[in-house]
């Protein structure tokens, strides 16, 4: 049984404790958002070249430790090497994006009769960020970088599993002499230190990334304080590969693997015209034998473990050892590790093809058309990512606007970047991060007329 009052780190690698963390009390929370609206006066007060500059600080600091954080994710998340390098980098450069916006935060001057009218973007005040264990850095990152550079300050509660890079991001902050207590972290559980951050009357918006069945509670908390909320909940994205794209990039198994799946934009409903199915499953078979699974901290591992036995034991649900599969290799022994497995004889509304698995598991299903392949993409309840693989610049325009969802690319597999929007429709989420207008999403806006009439 937990104890309340620590977490425990384990490294999904090896099972091993790596660290035990205090967790956070809804009396630590309160403290928190006290010292932060404290805080957050004073930082909005300063011109915003100077938040820029400090923020940048913070961007070197982080830099000079990309190493480290990406150490500190393997241990703790069990991500490859790689993908962790990448992580650190990603927070790293969105702090210097996030640092341009700050001086970038403009008004509008409107026309009006007997006067001047303008507009003023003004800081929200404590902000409360609720990240998710798949990618701690990151995620962690988007919805707090935006909110300081705007001239906010930020409570943030990491996952109960993976609460170290966080605490480190926020040591780092103070070494690169940003103003104590206004980038907070708290550990903690979400049933105590979460919700009492939702449910605090001083904590100004709540940026929550989890499950959607989560998220509506998080939303309904918040809706009695009416309190905005951004959110970016689940997906079954699809990947939807016409008989005329280029099999081999369109089949990229770490299009679903990446991270083992567990990544609400994997493309785990993998859509194949019905005259190249075939061929699809058989390059699908090689290519998930030849995918090296294994120790994480190893150059040439290309998958990880899961997160943990919590989430293992979910994803073994949807895979039952008798199910039509086309399977890859995973290590024995300690540690949560899952093969890389694409379900071949499910149908479209099976609960495998429906529901967010959030491990290394994708159903192959063919369509016949590009109207049955809209129908495919849209028969789901998520609308986050997708990708469209074909040569026909007009049927890929025609399938972009009629798939539903928030991020779709054509002819390539990404979702995410911090310089364009990010955001899902249905239950998917509410809200965009990242991109040219994130920092307005941590502001309000207020209309100042100013006569000129004598």
């Amino acid at each position: 049984m937990s104890d309340p009052h620590e977490l425990k780190v384990l490294n999904p690698a090896t099972e091993e404790v790596v660290a035990t963390v205090p967790a956070a009390t809804a009396e630590d929370v309160d403290a928190a958002v006290a010292r932060a609206a404290r805080a957050q006066t004073k930082w909005a007060a300063l011109p915003p070249v100077d938040r820029a500059r400090q923020l940048r600080r913070f961007a070197d600091t982080v830099d000079a430790h990309v190493e480290e954080l990406a150490r500190l994710e393997v241990r703790e998340a069990g991500h490859t090497v790689g993908n962790a390098r990448w992580e650190a980098a990603n927070a790293r450069d969105l702090l210097l994006y996030a640092a341009g916006g700050a001086e970038r935060l403009l008004g509008k001057q409107i026309p009006a009769p007997g006067g001047w009218d303008v507009t003023f973007h003004e800081p929200l005040g404590v902000v409360g960020v609720i990240a998710p264990w798949n990618f701690p850095m990151p995620i962690a990152a988007w919805g707090s970088f935006p909110a300081l550079a705007a001239g906010n300050a930020v409570v943030l509660k990491p996952a109960e599993t993976t609460p170290l890079t966080a605490l480190r991001l926020a040591e780092l902050a103070l070494d690169a002499g940003l103003p104590e207590h206004l980038l907070q972290v708290l550990p903690g559980h979400g049933h105590t230190a979460g919700r009492a951050l939702v449910d605090h009357p001083d904590v100004a918006k709540i940026v929550f990334t989890g499950s959607t069945r989560t998220g509506r509670e998080v939303m309904e908390r918040c809706a009695r304080l009416v309190k905005p909320v951004t959110l970016e909940l689940g997906g079954k994205s699809p990947n939807i590969v016409f008989a005329d794209a280029d099999l081999k990039s369109a089949l990229d198994p770490f299009s679903f693997l990446d991270n083992s799946g567990q990544d609400c934009c994997a493309r785990t409903r993998v859509l194949v015209q019905e005259t190249v199915y075939d061929a699809a499953r058989d390059f699908l078979a090689d290519a998930l034998a030849a995918v090296t699974v294994g120790d994480p901290a190893d150059e040439k591992t290309q998958m990880g473990p899961l997160i943990s036995r919590q989430q293992l034991d979910r994803v073994r649900s949807y895979v039952p050892e008798a199910a039509p599969a086309l399977r890859g290799s995973a290590p024995d022994g300690p540690g949560f590790w899952f093969p890389p497995t694409v379900l071949t004889g499910e149908r479209p509304d099976s609960a495998a093809a429906r529901e967010e698995i959030f491990g290394p598991v994708a159903v192959l299903l063919p369509f016949t058309d590009e109207e049955d392949a809209i129908r495919l993409a849209n028969d789901t309840p998520y609308g986050l990512s997708g990708s469209i693989w074909t040569r026909d610049i007009g049927r890929a325009l025609r399938v972009s606007q009629a798939v539903r969802a928030g991020n779709l690319s054509v002819n390539s597999h990404s979702s995410v970047r911090y310089w364009t929007p990010f955001g899902g429709f249905k239950q998917s989420g509410l809200g965009r991060e990242l991109g040219p207008e994130a920092l307005t999403a941590f502001t309000e806006t207020k209309n100042v007329f100013i006569s000129t009439e004598a």
